[in-house]
């Protein structure tokens, strides 16, 4: 495992004045996470709402072969199950780092 520089650890006592280093880096972590998070939910929304529909209902109803296989529909969809993937992922990060703190 790598250490922190004092440099860093400075930095990082300015910015979270509060706590060990561990529950210092894990509070930064949480908050990218929950960053990261947002802008993928945003993904999902903005197709929810160009398609009208959820993930499930688009892949349920077969939408792609409905509008012909389409680039930009299925370039949307490629687009769309990353950023739902991404979102069980980034749920799961955080339930895990808030579990333990």
């Amino acid at each position: 495992m790598e250490t922190i520089t004092e440099k860093t650890t400075r930095i990082l006592g300015l910015l979270i004045p509060q706590g060990d280093t561990d529950s210092k880096v894990r509070k930064i972590i949480v908050d990218d996470l929950k960053r990261k998070l947002t802008e993928f939910q945003l993904i999902d929304h903005r197709f929810q709402k160009k398609y009208g529909m959820t993930l499930d209902e688009f892949e349920k109803r077969n939408v792609i072969k409905e509008k012909d296989f389409s680039f930009e529909v299925e370039s949307d969809y490629h687009e769309w199950d990353s950023a739902i993937d991404a979102i069980k992922t980034l749920k799961t990060y955080l339930e895990d780092l808030i579990k333990e703190g």
